[in-house]
């Protein structure tokens, strides 16, 4: 749980708590100790760990509708009893009303990437690269005011990130990530698997389109028989070029590209991109932004869009047929 402040040194207008978790019991439970903080309403995101792309396999299409059938759910539960047990605005489902009119659902950050690279000052267009499980790409024209008008966003998942390196080495090692990429920098990158791996239809698709964090599972069965090292370097290389295979589909060549999430902070998935890219790669931090904040502004960020009425995704950041504004607002 994060307090979500605009990207400024000033002071932030209103305390929003934005909180993720499954279940609304957990949630209250795990609110209680930060209560004494004067919040002024709650933010409740989805959890990106869990979500299913709409573009599964045919066998798996009945199963993924009722996760969002009981996601769905789930949130409604979750944003009323909230609002009730916290008496405070909670504003929660942001996905709901994209999926029904015909989008993924995600990424969601892509307006507040939008909102950022014009805070920034940017001039030209800049990509923001978010390396959590799954790999998300944003690319922004800053000149260009809404988010929403044509030409202004391209969003969506370059392919796994840390999830398949964070896999092995829990399962070889008994570690939750690698750290500082340590295993990775010890391996070389087996080229047979990574031309294996990018021969996937889906670097081909035409985005937007999304992942899921157990996407390319089979990803683990090319490396099976690699020594750690070589494993760990080789997944991480897969995740490198899964990105540089997205940038291929940006309109225009970025001036830079921005990274946030977990994977900035890895000096070897760093070196990779820098090597492979044309452009400056580097962390969000470069520009004034904070890289372990970002997600949790960027959903306190479309809970004020949701509150005004305004869109909080479109066809090129989520596929979705129009323009639309995604969540709800439970009152106490």
């Amino acid at each position: 749980a994060s307090a979500a402040a605009a990207p400024s040194t000033r002071p932030p207008r209103a305390r929003v708590l934005v909180f993720s978790c499954g279940q609304e019991k957990d949630a209250v439970q795990l609110m209680l100790p930060l209560l004494a903080v004067p919040w002024e309403a709650v933010v409740l995101c989805p959890m990106d760990s869990v979500r299913p792309s709409r573009h599964a396999a045919p066998s798996a299409a009945l199963l993924v509708d009722r996760f969002f059938e009981r996601e769905a759910e789930a949130a409604r539960a979750s944003g009323d009893a909230l609002a009730t047990a916290l008496n405070l605005p909670v504003v929660w489902d942001f996905r709901s009303a994209d999926i029904e009119m015909g989008g993924e659902g995600a990424p969601l950050a892509s307006f507040y990437h939008h909102a950022c690279a014009r805070w920034i000052g940017a001039q030209g267009p800049v990509a923001f690269l978010n390396m959590g499980g799954v790999g998300n790409l944003t690319w922004v024209d800053p000149r260009i005011a809404r988010p929403e008008a044509e030409g202004a966003l391209l969003s969506f998942d370059t392919g796994p990130a840390n999830a398949p390196v964070n896999d092995l080495v829990w399962a070889r090692r008994g570690l939750a990530y690698d750290k500082d990429g340590e295993l990775a920098r010890l391996g070389e990158v087996e080229t047979g698997a990574l031309e294996l791996f990018l021969d996937d239809p889906y670097f081909s698709r035409i985005p937007p389109k999304s992942l899921d964090r157990n996407a390319f599972s089979e990803m683990m069965s090319l490396v099976r028989e690699l020594k750690d090292e070589d494993a760990a370097a080789t997944l991480m290389g897969m995740a490198a070029a899964a990105v540089l295979r997205g940038m291929e589909h940006c309109p225009e060549p970025p001036e830079m590209l921005l990274v946030t999430g977990g994977g900035r902070k890895n000096p070897v998935l760093m070196e990779m991109l820098s090597v492979s890219l044309d452009c400056p790669v580097q962390p969000v931090e470069e520009v004034g932004l904070d890289g372990d904040m970002l997600e949790a502004q960027a959903f306190g960020y479309l809970a004020v869009r949701v509150s005004r009425g305004m869109p909080t995704s479109c066809p090129s950041t989520t596929g979705v047929k129009m323009s639309v504004g995604g969540g709800k607002v439970s009152r106490p």
